[in-house]
């Protein structure tokens, strides 16, 4: 790779000056650090590509992006679909991209507090399938009483179907259960 040499003009007293922009003057990001910004942006890119299209609308992307998003949908070669996404992140570097950043961690956030509830909700049938008294003291006092006859009976159906080696329809059925009356009891 050719060195830059430093442009050099005789000044008035005979010896070479130097352009004072190649030597030691800040020359912006550098080569990698370029690479390292196209890089999430890419990745960013791909995000926007994998939203529902509901919410990739509620997003108000300029219609440059909007349109290269929604054309990168529609690619299904593989080699085709990687220049889009490095069209995509060409396009969003002349694109505020905070406020996508922001509306995606949003929605990440809303996602795994979704997952935390889910996973609460199945320790829940866990626990009353294993027919632990605790559980079912703790459930009663969130819970109305009238819930727990049916949700015993969905337990005990659970764990009939669980040894039968059928289909665990009852325990399904319970984690819905679950869910709407925990879900109430939520403030």
């Amino acid at each position: 790779m050719a060195r830059r040499q430093a442009f050099t003009d005789p000044g008035d007293d005979g010896r070479p000056r130097h352009d004072e922009g190649a030597e030691g003057g800040d020359e912006g990001p550098s080569k990698s650090e370029l690479k390292r910004q196209d890089r999430d942006l890419r990745a960013l890119g791909v995000q926007l590509v994998d939203l529902p299209a509901a919410e990739l609308a509620t997003l108000g992307l300029p219609e440059k992006l909007l349109d290269a998003v929604e054309a990168c949908r529609r690619i299904t070669s593989h080699g085709a679909r990687l220049r889009q996404e490095m069209y995509i992140a060409k396009v969003m570097r002349q694109v505020d991209v905070e406020p996508i950043r922001v509306a995606l961690a949003r929605r990440a956030e809303v996602d795994r507090q979704r997952v935390r509830r889910e996973h609460g909700l199945e320790r829940w049938r866990e626990r009353l399938l294993a027919d632990e008294a605790d559980a079912w003291t703790e459930l009663g006092g969130r819970v109305e009483p009238s819930a727990l006859g049916p949700l015993r009976a969905l337990a005990r159906q659970a764990r009939a179907e669980k040894a039968a080696s059928r289909s665990p329809a009852a325990a399904r059925q319970l984690f819905r259960r679950l869910r709407e009356l925990l879900e109430q009891d939520e403030p």
